[in-house]
């Protein structure tokens, strides 16, 4: 299959019409580019971290963690999330930011790869936890096995009695916008069978949603590749409709 002919696919798909010439036409030119200012669109924003072999900080380069399926899969999924939804989008990709950077408040969403490298200083740590408190809403995605164990550690860092909790298909961020029929989903690579996880204020379920989780996912990967045969489009499209509903879901809850 052509890439053309993929995303012409892929976003009838999704959308579940005809229309989609915006997003057939093959994706080029999607270097890592500068931050975009601050407008008030969507803009995708991607942690940078470092990781314990001292590696992991920068916008690009061998040996990163933080920038897996960067920029491509932010470029991706933009051009979706505008085509399915009225959600005012940034089209160059995505904002990199460090946990301590100040611009981080200007967002309301970030996302996060790799956690199982992931290390923070206290400054990083104290800058992640006043942005989740001022409603900042983090998306964890790509990891699986036991890169959990210092995914928690990290995450009791900022927030030391945070319990996440297991989701299931009942949960309003998988009918936010897309209702998700199941959850049966499993690892690109590993196999393994994919949980979804929330931490919540005062671990309270009912009250707001601090991080999302994707364990034993990695749905950037999907939406990296969706204009090459790397998996059946029905798969692809299940990893954008998540994506889409967990934006919907910050930016309306």
């Amino acid at each position: 299959m052509t890439r053309r002919t993929r995303f012409v696919a892929l976003v009838a798909g999704v959308v579940t019409l005809a229309g989609g010439a915006l997003l057939a036409q093959r994706s080029t030119n999607l270097d890592a580019q500068p931050n975009a200012p601050y407008d008030g669109r969507f803009t995708f924003v991607r942690i940078s971290y470092h990781t314990r072999g001292g590696m992991g900080f920068g916008r690009r380069g061998g040996g990163l963690m933080w920038n897996h399926d960067y920029p491509r899969a932010e470029a991706h999924f933009g051009k979706i999330l505008s085509e399915v939804s009225l959600t005012d989008t940034y089209q160059g990709g995505g904002n990199v930011l460090a946990l301590d950077d100040p611009e981080l408040f200007k967002y309301p969403i970030a996302y996060i790869v790799e956690p199982g490298s992931w290390v923070m200083n206290q400054k990083e740590a104290a800058g992640l936890r006043d942005w989740l408190a001022k409603g900042g809403f983090l998306i964890v995605d790509d990891f699986a096995g036991g890169q959990w164990y210092n995914f928690e550690d990290q995450i009791r860092l900022i927030l030391p009695d945070a319990r996440p909790i297991k989701l299931d298909v009942s949960h309003p961020i998988f009918d936010s916008f897309f209702r998700i029929a199941s959850l049966e989903m499993t690892h690109p690579y590993y196999g393994l069978p994919s949980e979804f996880y929330g931490i919540f204020e005062d671990n309270d379920p009912s009250g707001r949603m601090l991080v999302l989780i994707n364990y034993n996912n990695d749905i950037a990967e999907y939406w990296e590749w969706s204009d090459e045969d790397f998996a059946p489009i029905e798969l692809t499209n299940e990893a954008y409709k998540l994506g889409v509903n967990y934006i919907i879901y910050a930016l309306t809850h």
